[in-house]
C-alpha cells in the first residue's frame, strides 16, 4: 500500500494530533476489540482495519515516531517498515501493553517452574517488650505457630522410596500453550500450579505438601537501645517451602509498652514530677526513679516554677549500636493543694494578704496587662 493511499493515523485511531497516550490507548484498545479476526471470523474487512489500527498505533505511542509522522506523514517511514502488514517485531511491541486487557492477564502470569520446589512464605510476630529491656537489651524466647519441613519425606512430598514426577500436562515446563487467533499465550499450567512436578504417591505425613504445621521455638536477640516499631528480619525462619522450597523469613514487630515514670524521645527520657507549693517556694531536693533502676537526687532552688526543666546527663537510653546515652529530663508540676484543713486555709489566707508583686511578678503583670486591655477596649 503506498504512502499516499494510506488513510491518517489519527483519522484511523479516531483522535485529535493533540491526544495523550492514555485516550490514544484507550481509543486502539477499543478499535483492537472491535475488529479482532477472533470476533470476526473470515471477515477479510475487519482484519484488514485490525491491521491498519494496529499500524497506527504502533507509530503514535512511540514518542520519536509520533514526532516524524508529525512532521513528514507516511513518507516519513517509507521503505523502513514501521509496522507493516507482517506482524513483525514491532507489531508485537505494540501489542505487548494491552495482551492483559484482551486476555485477563493470561501472557506471562502466574509462577515459573521451579523443579515443583515453592518458597515459603514470610510470617510476622508482634513482640511487646518494657522500655528497661529496651535500655539494657535481652534475649527473649517466642513461641511461634509455622510449618517446618516434613522430616519424613524430607520435604520432597512423596512417600520415601518415591519422588515427584513431571507434571503430565505441561511435560516439566510448568506453562501451558494457549492459541488465542493470531496469538500463541502461555499460562501457568493448572495441573501442577506452575512447579512443572506432581506428586503421585504422597507423604502420609504431610500429604503431599512437605511440610508439616508445628510451634517453634526461637530466642530473639534484642539490642540496647532498639526504638518502638523496629523490625527485626531473621532470615529463614519463616514458613518452610512446598516439596522442599527454601524457607521464608519470619520478621518480628516490635513494641514497646507505656511506662509508668518516663516518656521517650530518641535517646532521651522525660519524667515528670510534681512537688508541692511549698516546696516549690523554698526550695529543697526531690529523689527520682531513673531507668537503670538507681535513685536519682534532684535539687530544687527557690521559687521553682511549674514546667521548669532539670537535665541529668547520662540517664537516658543507648543509642543503637553506639557507645552514647542519652539525658533524662525532670520537668516539674507544682501542685495546688486540696482538701485544705482550718489551719491551713487561715495561714494561706494570711500569706495571700501579706503577699506582694513581688512574690507573684508574673501573675501581677499578666493582670496589669489584662486590665490595660479593657481599659482601652471602654475608650
Amino acid at each position: 500500500m503506498a504512502a499516499t493511499q494510506k488513510r491518517d493515523y489519527y483519522d484511523l485511531l479516531g483522535v485529535t494530533r493533540a491526544v495523550d497516550d492514555r485516550a490514544l490507548k484507550a481509543a486502539y484498545r477499543k478499535l483492537a476489540m472491535q475488529y479482532h479476526p477472533d470476533r470476526n471470523p473470515g471477515d477479510a474487512e475487519a482484519e484488514l482495519r485490525f491491521k491498519e489500527c494496529t499500524e497506527a498505533y504502533e507509530v503514535l505511542r512511540d514518542p520519536q515516531k509520533r514526532a516524524a509522522y508529525d512532521r513528514f506523514g507516511h513518507a516519513a517511514f517509507e521503505g523502513r517498515g514501521a509496522a507493516g502488514p507482517g506482524f513483525g517485531n514491532d507489531f508485537a511491541s505494540a501489542m505487548s501493553d494491552i495482551f492483559d486487557e484482551f486476555f485477563g492477564g493470561a501472557r506471562g502470569a502466574g509462577p515459573r517452574p521451579g523443579g515443583g520446589r515453592t518458597r515459603g512464605s514470610d510470617l510476622r510476630y508482634n513482640l511487646e517488650i518494657h522500655l528497661e529491656d529496651a535500655h539494657q537489651g535481652k534475649r527473649v524466647t517466642i513461641q511461634v505457630p509455622t510449618s517446618s519441613t516434613c522430616e519424613v519425606c524430607e520435604g520432597s512430598g512423596s512417600r520415601p522410596g518415591t519422588e515427584p514426577v513431571a507434571c503430565p500436562t505441561c511435560h516439566g515446563a510448568g506453562r501451558v500453550r494457549v492459541s488465542q487467533g493470531f496469538f500463541t499465550l502461555e499460562r501457568t499450567c493448572v495441573t501442577c500450579a506452575g512447579r512443572g512436578q506432581v506428586v503421585r504417591d504422597p507423604c502420609t505425613t504431610c500429604g503431599g505438601s512437605g511440610r508439616v504445621a508445628r510451634e517453634r521455638e526461637l530466642s530473639v536477640d534484642i539490642p540496647a537501645g532498639i526504638e518502638d516499631g523496629t523490625r527485626i528480619r531473621l532470615a529463614g525462619d519463616g514458613e518452610a517451602g512446598l516439596m522442599g522450597g527454601p524457607p521464608g523469613d519470619l520478621y518480628i514487630f516490635l513494641s514497646i509498652r507505656p511506662h509508668d515514670f518516663f516518656q521517650r524521645e530518641g535517646a532521651d527520657l522525660y519524667c515528670r514530677v510534681p512537688i508541692s507549693m511549698a516546696r516549690a517556694a523554698l526550695g529543697g531536693s526531690v529523689e527520682v526513679p531513673s531507668i537503670d533502676g538507681e535513685k536519682a537526687r534532684v535539687k530544687l532552688p527557690e521559687a521553682t516554677q511549674t514546667g521548669r526543666q532539670f537535665r541529668l546527663r547520662g540517664k537516658g537510653m543507648p543509642l543503637l549500636r553506639s557507645s552514647q546515652i542519652g539525658d533524662m529530663y525532670i520537668e516539674v508540676a507544682v501542685e495546688t493543694p486540696q482538701n485544705l484543713t482550718r489551719r491551713q486555709r487561715e495561714l494561706l489566707t494570711e500569706f495571700e494578704e501579706i503577699s506582694s508583686t513581688e512574690n507573684h511578678p508574673e501573675s501581677h503583670g499578666f493582670f496589669s496587662r489584662a486590665k490595660e486591655f479593657f481599659d482601652n477596649l471602654s475608650q
